[in-house]
């Protein structure tokens, strides 16, 4: 009687080691959004992309006490801070939508214009210009002091007509 009980007691045990070694799981969250973003076709960077460095000469130098640091630059975008008595005031940033086509969407409804170019206000800390279709060009309030008519004023400094020219250009596979 105890050999069989230890009989059945192993073949128990394999057999639950079988099934649990052969039951699906179902996706971690973090799975379950990478699942999600490759079905919708998500790509990270397209190659058409230009370098986030390309994108530094259209950015407004800092002025009247305030000071431009250049924060992040990568394939298709760049970033820099806006300080203020070294405080962080502002973040502006330029991206290339071609890795985000649905960056464009907001836009197209839109009946103001900053610069000659359509202009969006995006919850009430951020301000965003698309230009020629392609780049989209935002600031972002980081201290109550810096105002909506802040966010715009700088959003007319930086050089979009600048940058709508390399829109129009053929570009160059990045690296």
């Amino acid at each position: 009687m105890l050999r069989l009980r230890k009989v059945l007691t192993a073949c128990l045990l394999v057999t639950l080691l079988l099934l649990s070694a052969c039951a699906t799981q179902a996706p971690s969250r973090f799975e379950r959004v990478q699942q999600e973003s490759t079905q919708r076709g998500a790509k990270a960077i397209v190659q058409e992309s230009l370098s986030g460095s390309s994108f530094n000469k259209f950015f407004p130098a800092g002025t009247d006490g305030y000071d431009r640091v250049y924060t992040q630059e990568k394939t298709g975008f760049a970033e820099a801070k806006l300080k203020k008595d070294g405080k962080d005031v502002a973040v502006m940033a330029i991206s290339d939508t071609l890795n985000n086509p649905g960056a464009v969407e907001k836009f197209q409804q839109s009946t103001e214009k900053i610069g000659g170019y359509p202009a969006v206000k995006q919850g009430n800390n951020a301000t965003a210009v698309l230009v020629n279709n392609r780049f989209q060009v935002k600031v972002l309030s980081r201290d109550a002091s810096f105002t909506e008519s802040d966010r715009r004023a700088w959003l007319e400094k930086f050089d979009l007509d600048g940058l709508a020219k390399i829109s129009s250009q053929p570009t160059a596979t990045a690296k």
